[in-house]
């Protein structure tokens, strides 16, 4: 028996080890309802990555909706009228609120991503940096906040890294979903 819990507790330790490093930073969290409408709003891409805020996008709305959150609608990204209107994040932002607002939604989240990409190098490590916001629809303020970077092993796909991450931040977020 002494033995087995050794073994369980160094498998443990190695998971810890190979699972890649991340860095997460997150502010206290009010308790949000699932009950509420949300959405998720455009993520800036900040990255060298072109579409990396539209992935990242698909990825919150998976994590949300795999929570529990049913109430979920995702901005549609064809609601942009020109590439100059779509190039600037604060008109996309201004506008993807105005829509929030006419889908009488209570909270949306939104973020920006900073790193989305291999690593130079013969490894080729994924590398994934990001920030989520969840803001209050009705006033446009930021209720609450978090950030975080994690890099994958060599043999890890950039989807699976970002995933991972975007979990580990919204498992910071208070979101009660009934069982």
């Amino acid at each position: 028996m002494h033995r087995m819990i050794q073994l369980t507790a160094s498998h443990s330790l190695a998971g810890i080890l190979f699972s890649g490093c991340a860095s997460i930073e997150h502010g206290p969290s009010p308790a949000f309802s699932c009950a509420e409408k949300w959405v998720v709003l455009p993520i800036s891409n900040f990255s060298e990555a072109p579409h990396a805020g539209q992935a990242a996008e698909k990825l919150v709305e998976n994590v949300l909706r795999s929570r529990g959150l049913r109430e979920l609608t995702a901005y549609p990204p064809g609601l942009e009228d020109s590439l100059a209107e779509f190039s600037s994040s604060q008109k996309q932002y201004d506008r993807s609120l105005d829509w929030a607002r006419a889908q009488s939604a209570r909270y949306g989240i939104t973020g920006s991503i900073t790193e989305w990409r291999y690593k130079s190098g013969v490894e080729g490590e994924p590398a994934v940096g990001m920030t989520l916001q969840v803001i209050d629809i009705e006033t446009g303020k930021g209720i609450w906040s978090a950030g975080g970077a994690k890099a994958g092993w060599s043999g890890d796909a950039l989807s699976g890294v970002a995933q991972k991450l975007i979990h580990n931040i919204l498992s910071n977020a208070s979101i009660a979903c009934p069982g």
